[in-house]
């Protein structure tokens, strides 16, 4: 094993089975770390779904405007070092190896997400950043990003079914968990809906955190055209980026926010003559939502792949209509996997373990200037995207 692999090789392995929970850990790591947090201010974007879209907008939008800032997401698509940027910049390989050898000394039983919180924490503090912002992993009261001191406002995109062996098996367990990520005087803004709303209504009312809401504060909210991101719900993140840009005065950045990109969110790309629709979707709300913007008939095949720890096939009900031909297979990640024959004897459909397989037999099964939707999790883009649809060397961040 090199150097490089023993690297993230450990980090990686710093999961958060038989660890500690919460943001007390975290809080914790950073103690340790002399409190980088302390050194600039945060806005925190929590949700169940669109927080990484959020999180692009939100930083072009500053850098935009002239402000020195930090984007911290998750998961990673290809490398790991897209999950922390310093004015639109990835760190290098390097700074991660030098945290990692302090990690193991000092470290040593701190999880994976604290571990890349800490190291973004300090990157930012080095760097001078003045805004960072952090994506919170699960959760909001319940998440590591709950330890962060300085931060501004709370963005909350919406409130779906997801993680529910941690935050709560309905809907409402999950907003009450998300919206005590609100902070006595800060801002919490969000597009949430119907019960989750009441629910974060109820606890910011609780709290003292003022609430923005697209009913509350329409010109806050107000969109003056669509995002390039794709989609109705994008629109929706997009209303929530440019809400907290003009909270916080940063209004000559909402045309960078409009156009920013984000890896894997209907990501389009021509591969031998067919159009291939990437989408990190992986669970029921994202996929009713992709299956909006895609539309019945909208591609020929769907390539699926998910991981058992969601509802896969809650997720791939969602997709039926959108194509008639299905390939089932697994994101590329290591064991379990979701049970592909299962999936196969109720939905119908070919199966191919093997990801990059799956691919090439998809594009075979899609007709010259065809559609391939390829979706069900984001390890399963970013499998083809560092295997197949994309080097390496030119992965975006």
């Amino acid at each position: 094993m090199g150097p490089t692999e023993d690297v993230y090789g450990w980090l990686f392995a710093q999961t958060r089975q038989g660890r500690e929970r919460g943001p007390a850990p975290a809080r914790r790591l950073l103690d340790s770390l002399g409190r980088p947090d302390a050194q600039f201010a945060s806005l925190r974007v929590v949700g169940t779904n669109g927080k990484g879209s959020v999180c692009a907008m939100l930083e072009a939008g500053l850098l935009a405007s002239g402000v020195r800032a930090g984007r911290f997401t998750s998961p990673h698509l290809t490398h790991f070092e897209e999950r922390i940027r310093v004015n639109g910049a990835e760190i290098s390989p390097a700074r991660t190896a030098e945290f990692v050898s302090w990690a193991r000394r000092y470290a040593p039983d701190a999880a994976f997400f604290d571990l890349s919180l800490g190291l973004a924490a300090q990157v930012f503090a080095e760097s001078g950043v003045n805004l960072a912002v952090m994506e919170a992993g699960v959760g909001g009261a319940s998440d590591a990003t709950q330890a962060l001191s300085g931060v501004r406002a709370v963005l909350l995109t919406n409130v779906a079914l997801d993680h529910t062996a941690t935050l709560g098996e309905t809907v409402a367990q999950i907003a009450a968990d998300k919206a005590r990520a609100a902070a006595p005087g800060v801002p919490f803004l969000t597009t949430a809906q119907g019960g989750a709303l009441e629910v974060v209504r109820a606890v910011c009312q609780e709290v003292g955190a003022p609430l923005y809401t697209p009913a509350s504060h329409p010109a806050l909210f107000d969109l003056p055209r669509p995002p390039r991101l794709e989609g109705v719900h994008q629109g929706r993140n997009a209303q929530l980026a440019l809400a907290a840009l003009r909270l916080l005065g940063h209004d000559s950045g909402i045309p960078a926010a409009l156009d920013a990109s984000w890896p894997a969110r209907l990501e389009r790309f021509t591969v031998a003559g067919r159009t291939v629709l990437l989408d990190g979707a992986h669970n029921p709300a994202a996929a009713s939502a992709l299956a909006l913007a895609v539309g019945p008939g909208g591609a020929d095949v769907l390539l699926f792949g998910s991981l058992p720890r969601k509802d896969s096939a809650a997720t791939l009900q969602e997709l039926l209509e959108v194509a008639p031909v299905r390939l089932l297979t697994h994101p590329g990640q290591e064991p379990p996997y979701a049970d592909l024959q299962a999936l196969a004897a109720r939905f119908g459909g070919e199966t191919e373990p093997d990801a990059e397989t799956a691919f090439r037999r998809a594009l075979k099964l899609t007709p010259s200037g065809g559609t391939l939707l390829v979706t069900g999790s984001l390890y399963l883009a970013g499998t083809l995207l560092k295997r197949v649809l994309r080097p390496p060397a030119s992965a975006a961040g």
